[in-house]
């Protein structure tokens, strides 16, 4: 059974005006327990989860005993954005994805670290969408959070990731099977021509006419539908475009010099979505304003889905960065 804990949030007040009578941020938390040690929090991707570590876990290669996020000396807390379903609560679904934002998503996750009684962060790490949700924790809060890791992400919605929340959002409200060729096209894009052509090389299945690229999209369409939601899928695609730190805000130097964490930029060269030209724009421009900037790149064939298969890049660039783990309490007694 899911270890899941949940806390009930009442009359949420929605960046577009409206508010929200009831929202359930359900969360877990793995390594230490809260109150004494350095706590990360770590934030999921587009059909990801809270479930980070364990057998089953989405980011095991890097969450646990003895791994970059060492779960001897953290505490590690993973929120389920509002609506992804990994709760299993069918009420807990939203229909009216496109009231909300990545920043509605952030505000939240801070409400749910008041209610926890955090007040000071160790690191925020997000990859992908919850690279941009963590770009927005740190804005809402610039001197809560020491290290602020955002990775195979960007500040803003690109107009290409605009246009392909578009191609998305088309395809799940109008395909007779919408979750299934939604991930086709979105499988598509987090992996590179070169991996998909070196890995399949034209070849069919044995005495199949089917090609093996084409069973390997219909098989991981077919996967994410047995345990995804369409409403949740809705709104995690939805919520890519309306990343921008800087809407109804100053400039983006200006936002972001209020930041007082550490702030490491993990970009992969080969990345189609968040493509690597934007992330060396952003730290170019950080380097101009603030010393606490660095940038670190993953070299990959495998395109935005390297942050859940290179391990060991990304443990490299983790380790250095999170070795000063004899923290003071990050809780309030």
């Amino acid at each position: 059974m899911k270890n899941i804990e949940k806390i009930d949030l009442f009359n949420f007040d929605l960046e577009i005006g409206k508010q929200k009578p009831y929202i359930s941020l359900s969360y877990q938390v793995f390594g230490q327990p809260i109150g004494s040690y350095p706590i990360i929090v770590v934030n999921h991707s587009l059909t990801g989860n809270s479930n980070v570590s364990g057998e089953k876990g989405w980011w095991n290669g890097i969450i646990g005993k003895n791994k970059a996020i060492d779960t001897n000396y953290f505490t590690v807390i993973t929120f389920n954005i509002p609506g992804n379903g990994y709760d299993d609560v069918l009420e807990n679904l939203i229909d009216n994805y496109r009231d909300f934002t990545v920043r509605d998503m952030a505000r939240i996750f801070w409400e749910g670290l008041s209610f926890l009684k955090i007040e000071k962060l160790f690191a925020v790490i997000g990859g992908s969408l919850g690279g941009a949700i963590a770009w927005e924790m740190a804005v809402l809060q610039p001197d809560k959070i020491e290290n602020l890791i955002p990775i195979a992400t960007d500040w803003k919605a690109t107009d290409w990731v605009i246009a392909n929340v578009l191609i998305q959002d088309q395809i799940l409200n109008h395909s007779d099977d919408p979750i299934v060729d939604a991930r086709l096209h979105a499988t598509l894009l987090y992996r590179t021509p070169e991996y998909v052509n070196q890995r399949f090389q034209r070849n069919k299945l044995d005495s199949s006419s089917i090609l093996q690229i084409e069973n390997w999209l219909l098989d991981h369409g077919l996967k994410l539908k047995d345990r995804y939601r369409l409403a949740a899928y809705k709104l995690m695609n939805h919520l890519l475009k309306t990343n921008d730190i800087t809407r109804n805000r100053k400039d983006f130097l200006a936002v972001a010099n209020t930041i007082q964490a550490n702030i490491h930029l993990v970009a992969i060269d080969s990345d189609y979505l968040f493509i690597v030209d934007e992330s060396r724009k952003t730290y170019f421009g950080l380097k101009n304003i603030k010393q606490n900037v660095f940038y670190h790149q993953i070299q990959s064939i495998h395109g935005h889905d390297a942050f859940l298969i290179e391990f060991n890049q990304l443990s490299d660039i983790l380790n250095p960065i999170l070795s000063n783990h004899k923290q003071p309490n990050y809780v309030n007694a």
